[in-house]
């Protein structure tokens, strides 16, 4: 979602979808604390916080776009793969 612009907590959770609060917030330190993502707060009452890349988190956008396209296009394959080896593992 921070690929496309700069995005505030609640449009971030709103976009995502199906993620509380308390899950949204330690996923997006980490990356801010990796140099990818800046948090910028802003004084109005209640504060705002928007939610940005910086250029080295830009620069990972690409490939992870690709990796979760590659994830779809391939999601049956490895649904099957999971069931065949979940019934391997019954068995064993």
């Amino acid at each position: 979602m921070l690929a496309q612009q700069p995005r505030r907590f609640n449009e971030l959770k709103r976009l995502i979808g199906g993620i509380s609060q308390q899950m949204l917030t330690p996923t997006l330190k980490a990356p801010e604390r990796d140099g990818m993502v800046t948090r910028t707060v802003y004084p109005t009452v209640p504060p705002q916080v928007e939610y940005a890349l910086t250029e080295l988190g830009g620069s990972l956008s690409l490939p992870l776009m690709r990796l979760a396209t590659w994830a779809v296009n391939h999601l049956d394959q490895i649904e099957t793969q999971r069931a065949l080896h979940d019934r391997e593992a019954d068995q064993a």
